[in-house]
């Protein structure tokens, strides 16, 4: 199978929300993967990496408008396409 289409270069901030400011549609037509210092996460909803950290969700934990608590987490953050 021979690909034709391009891959959109990853930004140095992402995020899943589609209601935030660093929300990329067109990347998200695409499987990316993130790790931290070297493991790879699965539940990631921001990232950024030149500030070397990422945001997941605090488990069942909701704010007042629905939305997931996010964690930060810090460390050695990288992207790439699967």
């Amino acid at each position: 199978m021979n690909d034709t289409t391009t891959k959109p270069a990853l930004p140095d901030r992402l995020s899943v929300n589609p209601r935030s400011p660093h929300h990329v549609e067109a990347i998200f037509e695409f499987e990316i993967g993130i790790t931290i210092n070297g493991k790879e996460r699965f539940d990631v909803e921001e990232y950024c990496i030149s500030e070397g950290w990422i945001k997941v969700a605090a488990h069942k934990a909701l704010d007042r408008r629905g939305q997931p608590l996010l964690t930060t987490l810090k460390g050695k953050v990288e992207a790439f396409y699967k």
